[in-house]
C-alpha cells in the first residue's frame, strides 16, 4: 500500500484555490452607494500522515498508513473603500457577519450626509 503524499497535497491545494476563498464563504464584493465592500476571510489548514510496517514471521506481515487534513475558514469582515478612503469593518467573533451588516445603516447614513453636504454646497 503506497501513500502518495505529493498527489494528496496537490489535490488539497487545488481544492483550496477553488473553494477556500471569500466568494464561496461570504460572497462576492458588492457596491453600496459610493462604497465598495470586499469580504475578507482567514484560512488555516493542517496536515498529518503516518505509516508503518511490521513482520512477526514470514507468514504474518502487516503494514498501515494514514493521512488527515483539516481546513478552517473564518469570515473576518469587509474592506470598505470610498474614493481614496479605506476602512475595515470587523465581523466580530461574538456576532459573526451580523456585526458587519449592523454597520450598513451607518454607511448609508454617511452616504446621505455626504450627498446633503454636496447639495448644500451646490
Amino acid at each position: 500500500m503506497e501513500l502518495h503524499l505529493e498527489e494528496l497535497l496537490g489535490k488539497i491545494t487545488d481544492f483550496m484555490k477553488t473553494e477556500a476563498n471569500a466568494e464561496t464563504v461570504i460572497g462576492e464584493e458588492f457596491q453600496l452607494g459610493e462604497f465598495k465592500c470586499v469580504p475578507v476571510i482567514k484560512v488555516g489548514m493542517g496536515f498529518g500522515s503516518g505509516g508503518g510496517e511490521g513482520s512477526e514471521s514470514k507468514e504474518k506481515k502487516g503494514e498501515g498508513m494514514g493521512a488527515g487534513a483539516g481546513v478552517g475558514i473564518e469570515p473576518l469582515g469587509f474592506l470598505v473603500t470610498r474614493g481614496s478612503e479605506i476602512s475595515f469593518i470587523e465581523a466580530g467573533k461574538a456576532h459573526g457577519l451580523s456585526a458587519a451588516f449592523e454597520r450598513i445603516p451607518d454607511i448609508i447614513e454617511k452616504i446621505a450626509e455626504s450627498r446633503n453636504k454636496e447639495a448644500v454646497a451646490n
